[in-house]
Formats: structure tokens, sequence, C-alpha cells
């Protein structure tokens, strides 16, 4: 069959390569060389993975940068150039992205080309070249997780703080109003906090007996129910109790 390129939406193909293994700013320039241009002048090869999705069999540069086109103007960066590697195709245009789409070595003219040493290092420095890219994925795809669990382990341990601010909240003494504390404390508590003042236990026994019959309105209140409770021993109480956490 004849060979031509077809145009592909950019969303439709993925790549297994991750973008940043490439230069941000030859990404940058390549993208909006594709937009002056509305093309790539290098179509890349793709696999065709179900009936309207693709993967990227050679030009994982050519397609991060046309996903950068396309971030840059919807538009004109929607579709790209493709070669469609189809089962009709697919021997030839393998063979045709080994030879043609893989870096080639120069040899010198005056080494002979058969020569073991040179096919040697050839391979070698091929393998290397394989061999440090896979490391730099691996390395980037470990340095993802490590940070998905540091991030993890921050959101438990700001939880953890959260939890126990509020026990430590929840444990601490809420105040108590002056007038709330006349008519809400213990005959102990109050008692105490009562002869501290100066309060003799006559009056003490006289604002208990008095609250049980009904609750104090208000602080002038208690001195109308209250005899031998004057207006200056009342506001001793207040300042007192004002000071203190109950």
């Amino acid at each position: 069959m004849k060979l031509a390129t077809s145009l592909v939406a950019v969303k439709k193909i993925t790549s297994s390569k991750l973008r940043s293994i490439f230069a941000d700013n030859e990404l940058e320039q390549a993208a909006r060389l594709i937009l002056d241009s509305e093309g790539v002048i290098n179509p890349i090869v793709v696999r065709r993975t179900s009936l309207q999705s693709y993967e990227v069999v050679d030009g994982d540069f050519e397609y991060h940068a046309a996903v950068r086109a396309r971030e840059i103007d919807p538009r004109k960066g929607e579709m790209i150039g493709v070669f469609i590697i189809e089962s009709e195709n697919e021997e030839t245009l393998t063979k045709q992205v080994e030879l043609f789409r893989k870096p080639k070595v120069f040899i010198p003219n005056n080494v002979p080309r058969s020569s073991d040493g040179i096919e040697s290092r050839l391979i070698n420095m091929e393998s290397r070249s394989s061999n440090t890219e896979s490391r730099l994925t691996n390395l980037e795809s470990r340095f993802e997780n490590r940070t998905i669990e540091l991030q993890t382990e921050l959101r438990l341990e700001i939880k953890n703080i959260n939890d126990k601010l509020k026990e430590i909240e929840y444990r601490i003494p809420k105040p108590i109003e002056p007038l709330e504390a006349l008519n809400t404390l213990s005959i102990s508590e109050l008692t105490s906090k009562l002869r501290r003042v100066g309060i003799n236990i006559k009056i003490i026994e006289k604002i208990i007996n008095e609250r049980d019959n009904e609750k104090f309105k208000s602080f002038s209140n208690v001195v109308d129910r209250i005899k031998g409770l004057g207006d200056k021993t009342m506001l001793k109480i207040i300042d007192s109790f004002a000071e203190n956490t109950f």
C-alpha cells in the first residue's frame, strides 16, 4: 500500500515517555514552530491501540511539542500528522523506523567498517544510552512516587496535629461568667471561692439557699435578695471571679 500521513487529534495519542525528560525550552520552541507552520515537518509514527486511540512508536519529542502547541492554541494545535502502523504495513514501517529514525554514529573513512572493535564500541554506546534513558525514567518514577508518599504522610501528620489540638481544647475548662458561677457551681466549689474572697459562711449559706429557690437574674438581684451583701462586696466577688478560670 502507498505510504501516506494521516491527521490525528493530539488528545487521542499517548506516549510512554514522560514529557519532563525533554528540555522545556526546546519543547516550547518546537511548539511555536508547529503553530507557525500549522503542522510538524517530521510526522510521528504511532500504533493503533483502539478504534480511536494511538500510542507513539517513534517521535516522542514531536508528540510532546504538539501537546504543548495544543495548550497554547487548542484550535491550531488540535491535529498532528502521523504515520499509522497497521497490520498491512507494520513490517515495512517498523523496519523504516529502525533504519531512518535511530541515531546514526559517524565512522571515519580511514577506519575499516568491518572492524570488530568499532562495532563492539557502537553496540556498547547504544546499550549505555538505552540504559541511561531507562535509569532516568526509573529515577523520575521513583521521585514522583516518593513525592506522593510524602504528601500523604504530611496530610496524615496535619490531621493528627488537628485531632490533638481538638482534644486539648476539649480538656481545657471553659470560662464561666461570675453570675453563672453563683448559680451553677457546686456547694463546695462556691463555698471555697467565696471564702477566699472573704465572704463569711452565713452569707454563703444565704446565697446557696436563695439560688436553690430561684436562680439569680442579675448582680443587683443578688444584692437585693441576700441581706448583708452590699454593692462593694458584690463588686469584690465579681472582680475575684473574673480573674479566675472556672
